[in-house]
Parts: C-alpha cells; sequence; structure tokens
C-alpha cells in the first residue's frame, strides 16, 4: 500500500533541516555554553548525589546534548505541528527521531568545527611565542 504524503517529501525534508537548526542551537546552549554552567553544574551534582534514581535521571538531562535534544525536538514538533511521512501519531513519532538525529548531526559538526578552531588558535599562539622579538631603533 503506498503512503500518502500529506505535504510534498521535498518540502518535509526541508522543514525537517530548519526545524532542527533551533533543537541544536538550544540544546547546545543549555548543555554547554557558559552563559547555562552554574545551572548545569548544579544539575550535574544533582545527577550524582540524589538518591532516587528518577532525580537522577531528570537532573542529568540538562547536562547531555543529546539527551536533552529529544525533549527539545518534543516541544518544537508541539509547536509548528511537524509529522513525516504520516499524517497522524506515525509521522510525529518518525519526526520526533528525525530532528533529534538532524540536530544531533548539526551539533556533531559544529563540535568539530571549534575543535579546528582552537587547534588553529593555539598553534597561532605557539607559534607566536616562539618567534623572535624584533627590536628596531628609530
Amino acid at each position: 500500500m503506498p503512503i500518502e504524503l500529506p505535504v510534498p517529501l521535498l518540502h518535509q525534508f526541508a522543514v525537517l533541516l530548519l526545524i532542527a537548526l533551533p533543537v541544536a542551537c538550544v540544546s547546545w546552549t543549555v548543555t554547554r555554553e557558559e552563559v547555562f554552567r552554574e545551572p548545569r553544574e548544579l544539575c550535574k551534582r544533582m545527577s550524582q548525589t540524589c538518591k532516587a534514581l528518577s532525580q537522577r535521571k531528570f537532573f542529568y538531562v540538562f547536562t547531555c546534548e543529546y539527551c536533552f535534544s529529544h525533549y527539545v525536538a518534543a516541544l518544537a514538533l508541539l509547536l509548528f505541528r511537524y509529522r513525516l511521512l504520516y499524517a497522524g501519531w506515525r509521522g510525529y513519532l518518525l519526526a520526533w527521531f528525525a530532528v533529534v538525529w538532524m540536530a544531533n548531526v548539526y551539533m556533531s559538526v559544529f563540535n568539530l568545527l571549534r575543535l579546528d578552531i582552537k587547534r588553529e588558535n593555539v598553534t597561532i599562539a605557539v607559534e607566536q611565542a616562539e618567534m623572535p622579538v624584533e627590536v628596531t631603533k628609530k
């Protein structure tokens, strides 16, 4: 039985790529960037010290970009009512996993770019430190 697509497949794919961008941005910012460092450190500490398993898992979500992206993606799907391939709940389920996967691809690429930039900055700093200082008298 052929799949009836509510929206053309190319449009669905384009929307998938676009929705994954803010999901990746929010997930990365909350779990990695300096602006959320203090709450993240509190969540990390709570995820290691809480007695109840449910509390440990709740706080851990805010320290892992992969875990957190599932919740951000679910919220994005509810906000944008985005479905993939199917019109009903199956479309939401497929979209959820697809958005999470694409957001994590974006975050992986971003992480690689940041590592390359840091490596270049360190290399430049080392080269500048090794350069002899030229003093010219006028």
